[in-house]
């Protein structure tokens, strides 16, 4: 396999997985009796230009399917961080009814509601049917395309270049990063401003979250890669900020090369912070497969020692890092019962490979289950808000990653 950025051999493998199916192919009870397609795990680094990514094995089509059944709308937190960033965007670059705002990757019109409302004009990008549809019923302008350089021309062409655009969590999903990244460049008016959220990679290393690696994720980007990403395409970046969102991530504001933004000391100074750090090494690496592998051990024996005491464990969030967890560890429903689920796409289905089946929150209160293993942990004081009703029968709130604690 060469880099998807730079075309070297890749070599080094840091963390193996094992095999897993695509972590958002959430069966139907009707595919139980069938087998599923599971693919390696693998994730890689390239020694020339230190992008860190998943080995190649299945095209993105197969992954983002027309039932793609991530739905940002149901997390009330996100839509508060998305409500947020339009509020701060209309306010730092003076966004108005004579603008254009564009999202890629718009989903379920979760971010795009917002620009909407405050009256500017705006249409997202969006591939998945399920997720177009559900952001078209928010009144949405979607175009239902992959997003890259001819999409990008395309709309130039008709006009549709925009003053903002937004991409968030999506950088990392796709596996022609290049053509990916040629398109802001072509879709960007010429003092246009496009900004980019993603997982640090750093805070992947620090923390363990090994389960933020699943096939949909081609990419675990630095700030150190995404600048020379950007700049063989022309795009420059004038600042970054850090987030809370996904374990830690990065938000990127980039332009056009020779741009009318100057660049803010937060790019140099989380550059100098990566360096100091090694990410361009590989010792950076090395100790990532022990770590998950003690996350691994520690789940397992835990689930195994609750059972054996007579306790039952649920989990809640049917989140593809929870697919990655699950299946690593070769959790199956004799060790979690079932997954509880908002959203009304996954509820009904099993989780892809371990087929523990998805419930709604009713469940939850008929069962009441003594340990409640969190797998989105990111969202963790959510998700212990919004059940905290549990507690008055004696459960507990789990999280596996970065280790087994009780939230």
């Amino acid at each position: 396999m060469k880099c998807r950025h730079c075309a070297a051999e890749l070599t080094r493998c840091i963390l193996d997985l094992g095999t897993a199916p695509p972590s958002n192919a959430y069966l139907r009870a009707e595919a139980l009796d069938t087998p599923e397609t599971y693919f390696p795990l693998r994730l890689m680094v390239c020694e020339a230009c230190w992008l860190v990514q998943t080995e190649d094995f299945t095209g993105r089509e197969a992954l983002f399917t027309e039932d793609y059944s991530y739905f940002s709308a149901f997390s009330t937190s996100w839509l508060e961080h998305s409500k947020r960033y339009v509020e701060a965007m209309i306010a730092r670059f003076g966004l108005d009814a004579q603008s254009t705002a564009a999202e890629v990757a718009a989903n379920d019109g979760y971010l795009l509601q917002y620009v909407r409302n405050a009256g500017i004009p705006c249409y997202g990008i969006e591939p998945t049917a399920s997720t177009a549809a559900a952001a078209r019923a928010r009144g949405i302008e979607i175009v239902e395309r992959f997003f890259g350089v001819d999409v990008a021309a395309e709309l130039a062409s008709d006009g549709r270049q925009a003053d903002l655009i937004a991409a968030n969590n999506v950088l990392a999903h796709v596996p022609d990063i290049n053509d990916f990244v040629g398109g802001f460049a072509r879709l960007l008016k010429p003092g246009g401003v496009a900004t980019f959220e993603f997982p640090h990679l750093c805070e992947l290393i620090t923390n363990t979250q090994f389960d933020t690696v699943y096939h949909e994720h081609y990419s675990y980007l630095p700030l150190t890669v995404v600048t020379r990403i950007f700049a063989s395409s022309g795009l420059a970046v004038f600042d970054v900020e850090r987030l809370p969102t996904h374990g830690g991530s990065l938000r990127v504001f980039a332009q056009h090369a020779g741009g009318p933004h100057a660049e803010l000391p937060a790019v140099a100074a989380l550059l100098q912070e990566e360096h100091a750090l090694g990410v361009c090494t590989i010792n950076y690496y090395a100790r990532l497969q022990e770590a998950a592998e003690r996350v691994k051990d520690n789940l397992v024996r835990f689930l195994v020692d609750v059972r054996r005491d007579g306790l039952r464990v649920a989990a809640y969030g049917a989140a593809a890092k929870g697919n990655t967890l699950m299946n690593f560890a070769g959790v199956r429903p004799d060790l979690v019962r079932y997954v509880v689920d908002r959203n009304p796409a996954k509820v009904g289905r099993f989780m892809p490979g371990s087929r523990i089946p998805i419930v709604d929150e009713d469940r939850l209160r008929e069962d009441r289950p003594d340990i409640i293993l969190i797998l989105p942990w990111n969202l963790r004081h959510e998700v212990t808000a919004q059940l905290a009703y549990a507690r008055q029968w004696g459960a507990r709130f789990a999280v596996a990653v970065p280790q087994l604690q009780f939230a």
